[in-house]
């Protein structure tokens, strides 16, 4: 199977070529495009592959654009956070709506999505409201509570009341609203997937961030941005240039 990518954060694109790889190594991906302008003239000509894994925030804009421009009749799988573009992109060929962070769970269920309408030659669009109800239930399945061991207790935490988690020489902290900080016995990873999207942000390989815990957001050299939190963070929060688009786009939510 040949596949074309169309993601602008390089972690986020190099994460999908490996998950692919692991779900069938004869994924084979002939292009990875990161703007909507390169995307007009990729598919303006005739290409090779069978399916598209598309992100939805582009360096330049949403990728809906591109459809003004040029006709895709590859079937598409869309990847972004937002759950919002559901309803339109179905009207674009898509054949399924990945939420992120991609697990390879869901994501192996897409590409047999794909191949069960390959091998039938079926043409007709997947059940818009069945999807968004997926979707729905995929929501529900984010943590809301944390029971953290400190000391001699069993303290239990809503999500809701997390400013933010954050790495400090190896250990996960947890930092409330209420200026309490708690060690955490998980990786960043695995509570980014837990949590709901939404509402908290990897912002770089140390924070985990609630969107209500941001005060400040100012314009850094080099196209990042630093974020100021409440409670303060004990160091500068920088999002790297490659992730401001989509971050100011997650806070424009």
């Amino acid at each position: 199977m040949k596949v074309v990518i169309v993601e602008d954060e390089i972690t986020a694109s190099d994460n999908l070529k490996h998950l692919l790889n692991t779900i069938n190594v004869d994924i084979e991906v002939l292009q990875i495009l990161d703007t909507v302008k390169s995307c007009i003239a990729y598919f303006s000509k005739p290409i090779d592959a069978s399916l598209v894994f598309m992100d939805i925030h582009l360096a330049d804009g949403l990728s809906f654009e591109i459809f003004d421009h040029v006709e895709i009749n590859i079937p598409i799988i869309f990847t972004t956070a937002y759950d919002e573009y559901a309803l339109k992109a179905f009207t674009v060929n898509s054949i399924d709506y990945i939420l992120k962070p991609i697990q390879q769970k869901e994501l192996s269920k897409a590409i047999i999505k794909f191949e069960n309408l390959t091998n039938i030659e079926r043409t007709t669009k997947p059940d818009i409201t069945a999807l968004l109800h997926l979707l729905q239930e995929q929501k529900k399945t984010y943590k809301s509570n944390y029971l953290i061991s400190h000391r001699d207790e069993l303290i239990p935490i809503k999500t809701s009341d997390i400013a933010y988690f954050y790495i400090d020489t190896g250990i996960i902290k947890l930092v409330t609203f209420a200026h309490k900080v708690y060690n955490i016995d998980k990786k960043l990873e695995t509570l980014e997937k837990e949590l709901n999207p939404e509402m908290f942000d990897r912002a770089n390989r140390q924070y985990i961030i609630n969107r209500n815990a941001i005060t400040k957001i100012a314009h850094y050299f080099g196209g990042k941005l630093i974020v100021n939190l409440n409670p303060k963070a004990t160091e500068r929060i920088i999002i790297s240039k490659g992730k401001a688009r989509e971050f100011k786009d997650w806070m424009n939510s």
